[in-house]
């Protein structure tokens, strides 16, 4: 049996009070990484013990089997507990025995039609929507279901009392091009047009910036399509990096294999494609690497805090080539989850309590950085100066953009050298010369130079 934290406890005498109080469908936020599952086999082992049956709901068969074995070991009464995917439950819905209780996991899915049938079929039923981000992409939330919502302890509160691992987050240079991107009926971005956003260079570029930030550790790589997460992976091993790919269409005796190799360090990269986001346990997880954009803010917790499992000592790496920061903030920004759950409510941006999002990119090891934590002028982690730049309008900002492309043409038609370095990659590069066109081409400040030169020796101090 699992000892509960403090934390947990917490939840579940709020959720009780919260029913004593005359709620029946009852939202429960928690973020990722704090263990909700071992939190519901604890409601449920009370519920079963008391002869009051339980459902729980989920909807993917790797985190069911996950969680089956979490609510035995909790000692939750199988008789008296239906736990099943939600595809299945809907299919049987009439057969199945009434449940007095109604968990369910990652419930910002549960306006789905699949989750309402089952819900209206057992409308007695105290439901509890268990999640880290009851935000949905979309206009319709949960405040259609629900008449309450139980708001755990924050990201930095948990990091703060050694529950989640402290990080850094890095931002690379990057050809990403946002312009280019679409979304489809669920309100995130298609497949297609990420493809289309995300430069072909990405996929060396996730490597290289992996070997200078996080050189050694074991990470996880979340990329928009089965052919992207193919192409990361092989790039990996060409650098004589252990990688697998697994994605939906793996087979499942192979993709336990290669989680199990992975969870015993047998294979340093894990390239997947929306497999590993929610409740799926990865302990040894260090690093993340967003090789792809998303639309959904329950996505993006979950894929960046996917690392964020504590151990003594350890400062996780979050490495964004998709500029999803820029969107959503830190992943432990402070967020008005009330307000996320009010339908209508049409910016992610309106539910972060600091709206300012006061970060910056170090133009030389592109850590992103809170203002805060710049101190004399310099990076936290590097100590190179680091400037704080006023906001402008975006309106000023694309006149700028224009104006300079117009100008930039012009030189490269007259530039031999600008000519030279257009197609070239980074690593071809030979000379500080051949270096500083290449940023003038890319739009790189003269940090990303100096680095650069540093890092293959060119400049001595």
């Amino acid at each position: 049996m699992y000892e509960l934290r403090s934390y947990q406890n917490d939840l579940i005498q709020r959720i009780t009070k919260s029913m004593q109080n005359g709620h029946h469908h009852i939202i429960v936020q928690s973020p990722p990484r704090t263990g909700k599952t071992v939190v519901m086999a604890e409601i449920a082992r009370r519920t079963t013990a008391k002869n009051n049956r339980v459902m729980f709901i989920i909807h993917r068969k790797e985190v069911l089997d996950q969680a089956k074995a979490t609510f035995k070991a909790q000692g939750v009464n199988p008789n008296l507990a239906t736990m099943g995917l939600v595809q299945t439950l809907c299919r049987r819905v009439n057969k199945l025995p009434e449940p007095q209780l109604i968990l369910i996991d990652e419930g910002h899915h549960a306006l789905a039609k699949s989750y309402q049938k089952i819900l209206i079929k057992f409308k007695n039923a105290y439901v509890l929507l268990f999640t880290a981000t009851p935000r949905r992409t979309g206009q319709k939330q949960l405040d259609q279901i629900a008449d309450d919502i139980i708001i755990g302890k924050s990201i930095k509160e948990l990091t703060n009392e050694g529950f989640l691992a402290q990080f850094r987050y890095f931002q690379p240079p990057n050809d990403f091009n946002s312009k280019l991107l679409k979304r489809n009926s669920t309100g995130d971005y298609t497949n297609k047009s990420m493809a289309e956003a995300m430069n072909t260079k990405i996929f060396g570029h996730v490597v290289k910036q992996y070997q200078r930030i996080a050189k050694g550790m074991q990470a996880v790589v979340y990329t928009y399509s089965i052919e992207s997460a193919k192409r990361v992976a092989q790039e990996f091993n060409n650098a004589g990096i252990s990688a697998k790919e697994v994605d939906g269409k793996t087979p499942e005796v192979e993709r336990d294999e290669i989680v199990t190799d992975f969870k015993n360090q047998k294979l340093k990269i894990l390239v997947n494609v929306n497999l590993f986001t929610e409740g799926v346990d990865l302990p040894n997880v260090d690093c993340v690497i967003m090789a792809r954009p998303t639309m959904s803010l329950a996505l993006y917790l979950q894929f960046s805090m996917r690392c964020l499992n504590p151990r003594p000592g350890k400062t996780a790496i979050i490495i964004d080539h998709a500029n999803n920061v820029q969107k959503f903030g830190y992943p432990d920004d402070d967020r008005d989850w009330k307000q996320a759950v009010i339908s209508g409510t049409k910016s992610v941006s309106k539910i972060n309590t600091d709206p300012g999002m006061p970060i910056i990119t170090c133009d030389y090891c592109f850590a992103v950085v809170k203002t805060s934590e710049v101190k004399n002028g310099k990076c936290p982690l590097c100590g190179k100066p680091i400037k704080i730049h006023e906001a402008k309008q975006v309106k000023d900002l694309d006149l700028v953009e224009a104006k300079n492309r117009k100008k930039l043409i012009a030189e490269i038609v007259k530039s031999d050298l600008l000519k030279k370095v257009a197609n070239k990659k980074v690593s071809e590069l030979k000379s500080p010369a051949e270096f500083n066109a290449y940023a003038k081409l890319h739009g790189y400040k003269q940090g990303w130079v100096y680095f650069q030169l540093k890092m293959r020796g060119m400049i001595k101090k």
